[in-house]
């Protein structure tokens, strides 16, 4: 072996034992990476708490994208930044941006700039009472990468970070984010990890008017008693921060699913103007779909309801293309082209169109797993109500009842079940296809176990 490969190995050896995102195990191989790292950027752009974080994160997935002298210069920003707000206590929070740096400048075969990064860590390593891996300014960092690049959401990373340091408001506030993404609203209650952790984050930063709409959110699937807080949450958090574009979009996501959307749609529109996002697109989409039901309710203007659907299919439309994995999205854009046209015609062009984008959609969500019971009762809807094939839709909501019981969509799908086997009873009495539904339905339900069974069963 020659000595420049000894030495090389030597390198190596050293940067697989640092705590960056290179050793991470960071899930990056399905990750739409010009997807975040437009997100990623949009913090630094903006100037939200946490831009240093952001451009460590962004070095990455330059590198990634095979862009190394950028992911050098972002790499450098951060150090930069960090040491302009830190000061000379930044030496902990730059053991990430260090470990990344000498690990790019090893793949550009920089080897004495890559020694020299590593030499600075050893350095202050030195002075740690512990490994670096237990430092809660390590962990913060990695909490918030597995946040942004994984589905494995960071809980336990903030958990033990907030053990080692339990009055960081930072750590608590990304802690109460991690463990409100793994939660399902549809299982939130009183006690609530979640929530019992969001409002230990608030009390710990007051001025946190992310996490007061995120709470929030959460409230909303509580009883009737908690929505007067609810409300106060987000008014406040409004009133402080009437421009930080996640309060706005988190916000017109608690009006949307608290009934009023046309005050989602106002705040929305305002959060828009900071900020092409594909999640505001996607969050105007379906608050326009949900006008565009009410209107059905209220009104018998066709132009009014067309107005709505084709606002809603604009922006389900801006959201794909911003995002072009952008799964649920997809589902709900065939929806939208489903309903455009006359219904007597079952040839029309808009049920092609529809068509084929499901076709892409339940590609995308097969391929990575994701979202098929969004998928599954989208596409059954469309057979349902679109094409007049209630067969075909029997079968996509059979699909997502036995897979997904427990979720929002299962729900659905089943009380959709029990209503077309109602429908046909009516119709004969010993419909054979209609008991088939009622077996399975019930067989499904006598699956169900303790609180969950009774839970279901009541929402029927």
């Amino acid at each position: 072996m020659s000595e420049m490969s000894s030495s090389q190995d030597s390198l190596k050896m050293k940067l697989d034992q640092l705590e960056c995102h290179f050793t991470w195990d960071l899930n990056k191989d399905d990750l739409d990476l010009q997807n975040l790292l437009s997100r990623l950027q949009e913090q630094v752009r903006l100037d939200l708490p946490g831009a240093a974080r952001a451009l460590s994160s962004i070095g990455y997935v330059k590198f990634l994208l095979e862009h190394t002298k950028e992911a050098l210069t972002n790499l450098l920003e951060s150090e930069r930044l960090v040491k302009e707000n830190l000061g000379d206590n930044c030496e902990k929070s730059l053991i990430v941006t260090y470990g990344n740096l000498a690990w790019v400048y090893f793949h550009r075969e920089n080897f004495p700039k890559c020694q020299s990064y590593l030499e600075k860590l050893e350095e202050i390593t030195e002075t740690l009472p512990t490994e670096p891996s237990s430092v809660p300014e390590v962990l913060h960092e990695k909490g918030w990468a597995f946040l942004k690049f994984s589905h494995d959401n960071g809980v336990k990373v903030f958990q033990k970070a907030v053990e080692l340091d339990p009055d960081n408001s930072e750590l608590n506030a990304g802690y109460a984010i991690a463990l409100y993404r793994t939660e399902p609203d549809i299982s939130c209650t009183v006690d609530s990890p979640a929530v019992n952790q969001m409002r230990r984050a608030i009390k710990l930063n007051p001025n946190d008017g992310v996490l007061k709409v995120l709470l929030a959110i959460k409230l909303l699937s509580y009883p009737e008693s908690f929505m007067n807080e609810a409300e106060k949450l987000v008014e406040t958090a409004l009133n402080d921060a009437p421009d930080h574009p996640h309060v706005l979009r988190y916000a017109g996501k608690f009006f949307r699913n608290h009934g009023s959307v046309d005050r989602a749609i106002e705040i929305l529109k305002k959060a828009l103007k900071s900020t092409n996002s594909y999640f505001i697109h996607y969050q105007l989409g379906v608050c326009y779909m949900t006008k565009k039901i009410n209107l059905n309710k209220e009104v018998q203007d066709k132009s009014e309801i067309d107005k709505a659907r084709n606002q809603s299919i604009y922006h389900l439309e801006m959201a794909t293309q911003l995002k072009p994995s952008f799964i649920v999205a997809m589902s709900a854009l065939a929806v939208q082209y489903g309903e455009r046209g006359d219904p007597k015609d079952r040839e029309r062009r808009e049920l092609k169109e529809a068509e084929e984008l499901f076709e892409k959609v339940f590609e995308t969500a097969e391929k990575n797993n994701e979202h098929l019971n969004t998928v599954h009762v989208d596409y059954a809807q469309f057979q349902l109500y679109s094409k007049r094939c209630e067969d075909s839709a029997i079968k996509h909501y059979k699909e997502c009842w036995t897979m997904y019981p427990h979720t929002r969509e299962g729900k659905k799908s089943a009380k959709k079940l029990m209503g077309i086997a109602q429908n046909r009873f009516k119709l004969n009495p010993n419909d054979q296809k209609a008991k088939e539904i009622l077996e399975l339905v019930q067989k499904a339900k006598g699956e169900m176990s303790g609180d969950t069974r009774a839970n279901e069963e009541e929402s029927f």
